[in-house]
């Protein structure tokens, strides 16, 4: 078997070695002849210092002398997964040797949070770089003079700042960036994270559910005008969230705010919609149409879940598929505020859903009346797809049959039972 991997050609001998730990890549020389120079070619480094069961000066060793002796025409990526006994000076030397190979992708783990290292000031010159990942137990400290204009990919995550300035001098300082996934954790350092960045294409914001201290004010500014992927995860209500996202085509958000208004009322150009506001004290952006919105999945959380879906359906007047999932613990065990049924059917209804699903579907009253409703009034429906929460084959019986008996206004609908 391994004479006929070695028979391979170099090229894809390295693209295999280049998805393997840095210390299974070295230990290849011995294998054969064949082997003995090919690991120095190596263009994608992987060092892991949990996987060596050896002193940390072992590991450091290791790394400084397969990365001095690598000898790939460009050394494409270089990925660090460090622990709590590697110090800062280790760290930038490894990265300032990467930044002198022109690298162009680069990952940094650090698992101690304790004491977060600083990253040597050559990273933030680092012309040749595209995609850059730090994780963890990082201090993003910016220097003065900062400038990625390579850079198209950037992941802070659970990292910590110096301040608002440092993330400021960043993000502005990268003029090709596409992709930004910024993921907060507890005291990093920074009250007002500001992302103003004209190129961005996707931005995915997430903050630790750990405990805020009162008074602390942790505001996101978001002025990204080319973003067509939002994402957001956060269950603190936060004091505020200014946005300028004006072509926004698809959005995830997960989120726990009260001033809910502003945020909505930014998406109004979005095609797909992923919503769960996780509070019943959510505003709802009076006089915005969603024109444009196809899809929507609504969480069925929150005790004032039938209400809102009505908002929607009113203002979503295009509206071809929609989803209905519970998908967090109800915030209430309290019986749920009365269905109102509209007085006049929303024109999605009448003219454009295709497509309704419900999943984890309790069958109460008031779901079972807003089903009914739908399958009634939904003239283009062509499938509805029910999916009881209850595991008990006679309650979910009765609400098969309770659904099945209803009329229908769509002569093509298929009804479907999971």
């Amino acid at each position: 078997m391994m004479d006929r991997i070695s028979q391979l050609p170099d090229a894809l001998l390295l693209r295999i070695l280049s998805t393997v730990p840095a210390k299974d890549v070295v230990a290849t020389r011995l294998l054969s002849r064949r082997w003995e120079s090919l690991w120095k070619m190596v263009p994608e480094l992987q060092y892991d210092d949990s996987s060596h069961t050896y002193e940390y000066w072992r590991f450091s060793r290791f790394v400084d002398r397969s990365l001095l002796l690598n000898e790939a025409p460009v050394l494409e990526s270089l990925q660090l997964k460090l622990g709590p006994k590697c110090g800062a000076v280790d760290v930038g030397i490894w990265v300032k040797l990467a930044v002198d190979r022109r690298v162009s992708k680069m990952t940094i783990h650090y698992s101690s949070t304790e004491r977060p290292i600083k990253l040597p000031m050559s990273l933030y010159t680092c012309d040749s770089l595209m995609v850059l990942v730090l994780n963890n137990g990082i201090l993003v400290d910016v220097p003065d003079l900062v400038c990625f204009p390579s850079l198209k990919i950037l992941h802070l995550d659970f990292v910590k700042y110096a301040g608002d300035e440092s993330v400021l001098r960043f993000l502005s300082n990268c003029p090709v960036l596409e992709d930004l996934v910024v993921k907060r954790c507890h005291n990093d350092n920074v009250t007002t994270f500001v992302v103003t960045v004209p190129t961005l294409q996707r931005l995915y914001v997430y903050r630790t559910s750990e405990k805020v201290q009162d008074g602390d004010d942790l505001t996101f500014s978001i002025n990204a005008p080319s973003v067509k992927h939002f994402g957001i995860t956060d269950y603190h209500d936060i004091s505020s969230l200014a946005e300028n996202m004006p072509v926004v085509e698809e959005a995830n958000i997960d989120v726990t705010y009260s001033n809910t208004e502003k945020l909505l009322g930014s998406l109004t150009s979005v095609k797909c919609l992923s919503l769960c506001l996780n509070t019943s004290k959510a505003a709802y952006p009076t006089g915005s149409i969603f024109y444009r919105l196809v899809y929507l999945e609504l969480c069925t959380c929150v005790s004032e879940w039938m209400n809102l879906l009505m908002l929607l359906l009113k203002d979503c007047p295009n509206l071809r598929v929609l989803k209905l999932d519970e998908r967090h613990t109800p915030d209430t065990d309290e019986p749920r505020p009365s269905w109102n049924q509209p007085s006049s059917v929303p024109e999605c209804l009448l003219f454009h859903l295709e497509n309704f699903e419900f999943q984890r579907y309790g069958g109460n009253q008031e779901e079972k009346e807003l089903v009914i409703y739908i399958l009634k009034n939904a003239n283009r429906l062509k499938m509805a797809s029910i999916s009881p929460k209850s595991t008990d084959l006679e309650e979910k019986f009765r609400m098969i049959k309770e659904l099945a008996l209803s009329s229908r206004g769509s002569t093509e609908c298929e009804l479907v039972f999971e």
